[in-house]
């Protein structure tokens, strides 16, 4: 079987290792564009590119699918199965109809829940104790497709989004891989989404990232550890300084009467912070505006920092 590999992050990259290291036969590789990155703005192949260059495989990186070259590309290469994981790019029907397997997403969530760009930390950020990878036969809205396989992956309390999103990739390409073996011995059985339950990860914006105080501990603590290491939640010192949190705790028990972001007595070098009902938050690593990341209690020995002062 021809297979095409449409991916772009680093969580594509797991799948796409999976079928290199299991024999499939990968003829292409589509990618995004080279990126910026860092502060000089030097050009960033996407991890897929790096890999299967170094395997061989050729790569593409058009800026869009909807041209004519693109079209040629696929009637020149002429795969069987397209699979499509953390693209980044809305394939156009042209491109899904085109092979004779169609195209096979592996998405981050147990569909239909968590549709969208961001179902991994949305699924953190709302508390959820379990999510999961689906496989999907694609079709022309957005992660609206036929479920093929599906399995379950839990979150722990202190899980983040890395922890997840390696979780998920590793049961993903697993989970692909047994898509594909079903596909090839005819035991495939698509099943219809129940388009009434289903739920949209909204991509990730500046404003997720806020801490707001007034909410409860465990609410904050979802939000910190949904993105972490990026691109990190944040609030403010009293003298106005950007404070990105990294790793957080959940103070068990703990009751105080205090106005929501008061810093509290420290304990244990970690950062206690008031939050709504009464709560508490224990900050225990963080990235002060302008340094590197270090810990809660190493940014109380470098910093004014006191009990009554307000984090906003």
């Amino acid at each position: 079987m021809r297979i095409l590999f449409m991916g772009t992050p680093d969580f594509a990259l797991f799948s796409l290792r999976a079928l290199v290291e299991s024999g499939e036969n990968v003829i292409g590789v589509v990618t995004q564009t080279d990126k910026p990155k860092g502060r000089g703005y030097n050009l960033l192949p996407p991890p897929v590119k790096v890999y299967a260059a170094s395997h061989g495989i050729p790569v593409y990186q058009p800026k869009t699918l909807r041209t004519e070259e693109f079209a040629a590309l696929l009637s020149q290469i002429a795969p069987d199965l397209i699979v499509v994981v953390a693209f980044g790019k809305i394939l156009p029907e042209n491109v899904l109809s085109f092979p004779r397997f169609g195209c096979i997403n592996v998405h981050g969530s147990l569909l239909p829940a968590y549709r969208g760009a961001a179902p991994m930390q949305r699924a953190i950020i709302d508390g959820c104790t379990e999510t999961g990878i689906t496989t999907m036969q694609m079709d022309a809205g957005v992660d609206t497709g036929d479920m093929l396989l599906s399995r379950a992956v839990p979150i722990a309390e202190d899980d983040d989004f890395e922890t997840v999103h390696d979780r998920l990739g590793s049961c993903g390409a697993q989970l692909l891989l047994e898509t594909l073996k079903k596909l090839k011995s005819g035991t495939l059985h698509p099943t219809a989404q129940d388009h009434s339950r289903a739920t949209y990860a909204a991509k990730i914006e500046k404003e997720d990232c806020i801490l707001d105080f007034t909410a409860d501990a465990t609410a904050l603590h979802n939000r910190i550890r949904g993105l972490s290491p990026i691109p990190l939640a944040f609030t403010h010192t009293p003298d106005g300084k950007l404070l990105k949190v990294v790793t957080s705790r959940i103070e068990h028990g703990a009751v105080v009467n205090a106005a929501p972001g008061t810093v509290l007595e420290s304990q244990e070098g970690c950062i206690r912070i008031a939050c709504g009902n009464g709560t508490v938050l224990r900050i225990l690593r963080v990235l002060p505006e302008g340094k590197k990341q270090m810990s809660a209690a190493d940014f109380l020995n470098g910093r004014k920092l006191h009990a009554g002062d307000i984090l906003a």
